[in-house]
């Protein structure tokens, strides 16, 4: 066993990626239009090879899910992804709200996106999530459209309560979504229980809260749950000195807050913890999973870092 492995937890967790620019947050859509992403300076190319630098010295596999509009303009990045082996799935291709779309908008969106990404890797794309975990109340009828277009599983919902996202009452591990359409597996964003209170792991929360609290999560899933947990991170995060958008003072606190100390926490979690793909853990052996078809549930979210646990 090699020094970097020694030690570390035996759960295989859910590594993942959203291949995407800085620029092309959520958040940031009222101040750049997309118009402008094509003149905006790139650092989508470097970040990611060295999240794949990271992951190859820790013999770690992600499943990257990635942004349509990426593939299109460095497909060599999405072949060096794929070449590592690591899973490519989708996260769009113009990183739109999927509440914000028709039907008609998203599946157009879908197909794009697909035929982007396996134009630039040739390998199938069988995963999806949505931008910003948007498949909400708001967007149920998204999970029809992923089923009829041969999505085999989605990753864009997370079971807390918060301002843009969250279906607060889903379950918070993976299970089957039966629709009329057909079926697909749906594999939440992890949360870890304290009491009733759900604590999202990932992204901005592993920016913002002490490193010590992701890994407690962590474990907590994995030993009180005896289950994997799902942990998301984009590139733009290991990038403290990416350029700066001109937004309001909570915007820039969430987008900014955190980034010198993320690559670092990066390299100690995948030191302490096992990763591999989301097609691994959901898709491979026919794992037994409970089944949802989210016809009935709370309506939209509420404001709040955490959610509550729902009976």
């Amino acid at each position: 066993m090699s020094a970097s492995t020694a030690g570390r937890s035996q759960v295989t967790n859910v590594m993942t990626i959203d291949v995407e620019e800085y620029f092309h947050v959520s958040a940031f859509g009222q101040v750049v239009d997309p118009g402008r992403w094509a003149a905006m300076e790139s650092r989508v190319v470097p970040t990611t090879d060295r999240l794949l630098a990271m992951f190859a010295a820790h013999g770690a596999r992600a499943t990257f899910f990635v942004l349509g509009w990426v593939a299109e303009r460095h497909p060599a990045l999405i072949r060096r992804i794929a070449e590592a082996g690591h899973e490519i799935a989708s996260h769009s291709h113009w990183h739109r709200l999927v509440y914000d779309l028709t039907p008609e908008e998203f599946r157009a969106d879908l197909r794009q996106s697909k035929r982007a990404i396996e134009d630039a890797c040739g390998v199938e794309v069988v995963g999806y999530r949505a931008p910003s975990f948007s498949v909400t109340a708001r967007s149920l009828w998204a999970f029809d459209v992923l089923a009829e277009e041969g999505y085999r599983y989605d990753a864009s919902v997370f079971p807390i309560l918060h301002d843009r996202y969250g279906i607060p009452s889903a379950p918070r591990h993976p299970h089957v979504v039966s629709r009329q359409s057909g079926e697909l597996v749906e594999m939440p964003g992890s949360t870890a229980l304290i009491g009733r209170a759900r604590v999202p792991i990932g992204g901005g929360y592993f920016r913002w809260l002490p490193y010590s609290g992701t890994a407690w999560a962590i474990r907590r899933v994995n030993t009180s749950e005896g289950l994997p947990c799902v942990f998301y991170l984009h590139p733009w995060e290991i990038d403290p000195d990416q350029p700066r958008i001109d937004v309001d003072a909570p915007t820039r606190w969430r987008h900014y807050m955190g980034l010198r100390h993320t690559e670092a926490r990066l390299a100690r979690l995948l030191r302490e913890f096992r990763w591999g793909t989301a097609r691994d853990r959901l898709l491979t052996g026919s794992p037994v999973l409970p089944r949802n078809s989210y016809e009935t549930i709370d309506g939209p979210a509420r404001p709040a870092l955490v959610g509550t646990e729902y009976s």
